[in-house]
């Protein structure tokens, strides 16, 4: 059997701890870029710094003709810009102007990510109080509009980090809830209307058709529907594997042997999952399955979700358990062949 042609890279999902996006972009360029080719760094995000920093926050200030308020129950799409419009705004200014100081003369890959368009929906509300999701119409525009948001933003990161080659990843949490109907009404007594698989996988697509780069999904929801997301055309998915079941790992042998990468969170956010041990547990799990993790084409590694909730060093701690369990998959596979 062949090795791996593309070494096993390790990346890490999005969030960062602190409120400072100078530090955050600096520290994830110093882990992951220079890192024997190991690493694919990443722009942070920092939701610490409130409200227009958080993933619905970021993603509603992409939308396009659209605008956003943030109402006491959350955000809403309202008639006209505010301030919470121009307060998201600015900190998207400074991510990027940090990028661009940071990544000055920097080529190699470069992964941004944003809330995908379901889980925008399911959290934001009409101007009413529904949530969007209710509302196929809403949707529908809410698809259209983020699709042309995203295409914006890439854009403007290619635009400063010219020798960048721009991963975007979706992120989509609130899918399943989509999918079961498990979201609640506004009255709360009530639950939202499932959506048709369909329809979700359509709406996915047309804002993963924005970007003519590699794209991921990511989902961290243990019900994270695998066939679905395999079928939309994202060129990997993102998981949280670290208490995966072996049905799950299954899934995830199918998605890797239909051509679609996997990145494996393997890592534990709490500190309790080190590089030896995920490496144990992934190479264990890929062998019940029939594959062999130093040779699984389109496979890599990660924390298994934002690192936002961490102190600054333990997060650069977990990230450093990603770059040595990659570093241990490339060494086996060298060792292999």
């Amino acid at each position: 059997m062949t090795t791996n042609p593309t070494p096993t890279r390790a990346t890490g999902i999005g969030s960062w701890p602190g409120t400072s996006a100078r530090e955050a972009v600096r520290s994830v360029r110093d882990l992951l870029v220079d890192a024997d080719g190991l690493g694919l760094p990443y722009l942070p995000e920092t939701p610490a710094r409130g409200p227009g920093a958080d993933m619905i926050g970021r993603a509603a200030g992409l939308l396009v003709d659209l605008p956003v308020d943030l109402q006491p129950s959350g955000w809403r799409l309202v008639g006209r810009p505010g301030r919470d419009a121009a307060r998201t705004a600015a900190f998207r200014r400074e991510d990027l102007d940090e990028l661009a100081e940071a990544y000055e003369a920097y080529a190699g890959p470069l992964k941004v990510q944003v809330c995908g368009p379901w889980t925008l929906a399911a959290t934001l509300e009409l101007t009413r109080g529904e949530r969007v999701v209710s509302d196929p119409g809403a949707v529908a525009d809410l698809v259209a509009s983020l699709a042309e948001g995203v295409a914006d933003h890439v854009g403007d990161v290619r635009r400063l980090v010219p020798g960048a080659e721009v991963v975007l990843q979706l992120d989509e949490p609130s899918l399943p809830a989509v999918l079961e109907g498990s979201l609640p009404t506004a009255s709360g007594y009530g639950r939202v209307r499932a959506v048709d698989r369909q329809v979700v996988a359509a709406g996915l697509r047309d804002v993963l058709a924005a970007h003519d780069g590699p794209t991921v999904v990511h989902s961290c929801h243990p019900r994270a529907p695998l066939p679905l997301l395999r079928s939309v055309g994202a060129g990997a998915l993102a998981l949280d594997l670290v208490d995966a079941s072996a049905t799950r790992w299954e899934s995830v042998a199918a998605t890797l042997e239909s051509g679609v990468g996997v990145v494996a969170g393997v890592l534990a956010t709490d500190g309790g999952t080190d590089d030896a041990r995920a490496h144990d547990l992934l190479r264990r799990a890929l062998e019940r399955t029939g594959l062999v993790a130093e040779e699984a084409s389109g496979l890599d590694v990660s924390p298994a979700c934002g690192l936002a909730g961490l102190a600054p060093e333990a997060a650069r701690t977990v990230t450093r358990g990603s770059l040595d369990l990659a570093r241990r998959l490339a060494d086996a596979a060298t060792t292999r062949g």
